[in-house]
């Protein structure tokens, strides 16, 4: 589904299946890169904590098809999602602006 800026999901500006970690076109948007950053953050957040997908639904009462999709990709989540993720897991998961692209990047 298209955010209301007209960007596309974030994983439909990777041509290839290297999800979250393959390199952005130049010319993916800013929300793209936050996308991709935090899908890395949540993937590391479940590695650490134990949760699987559903037990992490379980506990912060968000769906499990929610939080696939996040890590896939293919939905930029609410401020509620991550607050919740982000209070079950007890530490940051938004990426910040650490997620920008490099100075000089169209966006």
């Amino acid at each position: 589904m298209p955010r209301s800026s007209n960007d596309k999901v974030p994983r439909d500006y990777v041509a290839d299946d290297t999800w979250p970690y393959a390199a952005l076109p130049a010319d993916a948007p800013v929300s793209a890169h936050y996308g991709q950053a935090l899908a890395r953050n949540l993937q590391n957040a479940l590695a650490v904590s134990g949760y699987s997908l559903r037990t992490l639904a379980e506990a912060t009462g968000i769906t499990h098809s929610t939080i696939s999709r996040v890590l896939h990709g293919r939905v930029l989540p609410d401020l509620g999602t991550i607050a919740r993720l982000e209070a079950v897991f007890g530490f940051q998961i938004w990426p910040g602006p650490g997620a920008l692209p490099p100075a000089g990047s169209p966006r």
